[in-house]
């Protein structure tokens, strides 16, 4: 179904054997295999409860070879926790983040991994220097992980400029990373072992892709669990003529408004999931039809839906008027706190901002992603040269950075969407269980949206019933708020069981 990464060189090396190059070219000289740099492997524990782990680290690089002409084209950098005298039939979970740009660092030192960041309790930054603690949350004593940094993160980088837009989009990654899945099976003898997924945000979009391209390999998983989704892009891309993220990102304005206590007392005495129903209830049943009628309603129905959705939002609803009830995100993340001249963060609208104008239309920056960014990329360069022993000058690219011109969302004029893919692989493999966790506060990939996105993949009530949703009261990176880490910690425990029981 995905097109081959490998196409172009297919075809080159298609010429026929008797062709002779012009005088005006220059053959290309064959490629000269480059010896493979042996992993960093290093030993450690880590007790748990009453659990003493002792683990294997194994730190390095998968090339990443041309179906063809055999030459390494890619080196994807990757990071592998193994435990020590496993018990039979071990899991072992692939782990990456999103982006698309992003290294694994997230999920890694954030959530899964035995060592962390440490945050303050409710996810904010702490004062530099920043320290890393002991993870007592780690799913090592769940599964086995190896953390992958796909071509443009992390330390992974196509051997040659030319080749890297090859892995700079949605077919090209989902292939990439698939074959080096592929490769790690077979050179650490895991093609029997119980197979997890495990993706944020963008990482979420892979792990989907990736779901059938490995089936069609003949990798079938058990399982995968979905951090902060998006599948379907037209969920979350704000545009004209696109009014669907309007109501999907509407409960997401709801949870926000009430954490900030800018909604009604009413309102302000329900627990955030019962805010969150009541606006999902008026998402569905009022605002959208209003929206496929909104030049025409009445001036009764226009203030009955202003009144609603003002209370619903925190917003006036001289401002709801003012955007014709089209509110967009970076517009609702600067006008909710206005008054306290504050903004809201995107990755998780707990957290507030400082703008340089109070008066401006969008905030400056995302106060979330601030908060975190630091912390992690001085943890993990110090983590990664003095913990696990691997050392390199190669900037670690931990957000950005490293992809080079535009991601090829392999569409013209629609949305990508691995739903789909998605929906095909749970068809041919009806005992994979799928988890899907969302923060309440998330407004980068809001949890209405990734419930829309699955309710509209039209499965059959045999496989839906193996997709659970958990729910947060953090954001985007749930596990940097102390309570969220406990619970995504037990969630998954108890996934990774319902998906290994027969």
């Amino acid at each position: 179904m995905l097109a081959s990464i490998f196409l172009p060189l297919v075809l080159l090396f298609q010429a026929p054997t008797t062709a002779q190059p012009r005088p005006t070219e220059t053959p290309r000289p064959p490629a000269v295999a480059q010896p493979e740099e042996p992993p960093v492997i290093s030993k450690r524990s880590i007790r748990v409860g009453s659990r003493q782990l002792n683990y294997t680290t194994t730190t390095g690089f998968m090339p990443i070879k041309n179906a063809v002409s055999g030459e390494t084209e890619a080196r994807i950098f990757y990071m592998a926790y193994t435990l020590d005298n496993p018990p039979a039939n071990r899991p072992l979970m692939f782990s990456f983040n999103g982006g698309p740009g992003s290294a694994s660092v997230w999920l890694h030192l954030g959530a899964l991994g035995p060592r962390r960041v440490k945050m303050l309790d409710d996810g904010l930054m702490p004062p530099p220097p920043y320290q890393m603690e002991d993870n007592l949350e780690t799913w090592l004593t769940e599964t086995d992980m190896v953390f992958i940094d796909p071509v443009g993160t992390g330390y992974s980088r196509a051997v040659r400029p030319d080749l890297a837009s090859k892995f700079f989009g949605v077919n090209g990654d989902i292939e990439s990373v698939g074959e080096m899945i592929r490769m790690y099976l077979g050179r650490n003898d895991r093609w029997m072992s119980p197979l997890f997924l495990v993706g944020e945000s963008y990482g979420t979009t892979r792990a989907a892709g990736l779901s059938n391209w490995l089936f069609d390999h003949g990798i079938a998983l058990n399982g995968i669990a979905l951090v902060s989704t998006v599948m379907n892009f037209q969920t979350i891309r704000f545009a004209d003529n696109n009014d669907l993220p309007l109501v999907l990102m509407l409960p997401s304005y709801t949870t926000t408004a009430w954490y900030h206590k800018k909604l009604p007392a009413s309102m302000l005495s329900k627990s955030v999931a019962q805010v969150a129903e009541e606006s999902r209830q008026f998402a569905a049943n009022e605002y959208l039809p209003a929206m496929l009628k909104i030049d025409s309603l009445s001036a009764a129905e226009r203030n009955s839906l202003l009144d609603k959705m003002s209370s619903l939002t925190g917003l006036s609803k001289t401002f709801i008027e003012q955007n014709n009830f089209r509110v967009e995100l970076g517009e609702f993340n600067k006008e909710l706190l206005r008054s306290e001249r504050r903004t809201t963060g995107r990755l998780d609208s707990r957290f507030k901002g400082i703008d340089r104008d109070a008066a401006s239309d969008n905030p400056d920056t995302d106060p979330s992603m601030n908060a975190i960014r630091p912390p992690y990329t001085s943890a993990f360069n110090t983590y990664v040269r003095s913990e696990l022993g691997f050392k390199s000058d190669v900037e670690y690219y931990i957000l950005g950075g490293g992809i080079t011109g535009p991601w090829n969302y392999n569409v013209t004029n629609q949305y990508a969407d691995t739903s789909i893919p998605l929906k095909n692989a749970m068809a041919k493999n009806p005992y994979m269980k799928i988890f899907v966790a969302q923060g309440y506060y998330d407004m980068a990939t809001p949890f209405y949206a990734a419930e829309y996105t699955f309710s509209a993949m039209n499965l059959d009530p045999t496989l839906r019933r193996n997709i659970n949703f958990e729910y947060y009261e953090a954001g985007h990176m749930m596990y940097i708020e102390k309570t969220s880490l406990a619970k995504l910690k037990r969630d998954a425990a108890a996934f990774i069981q319902r998906s290994v029981t027969r």
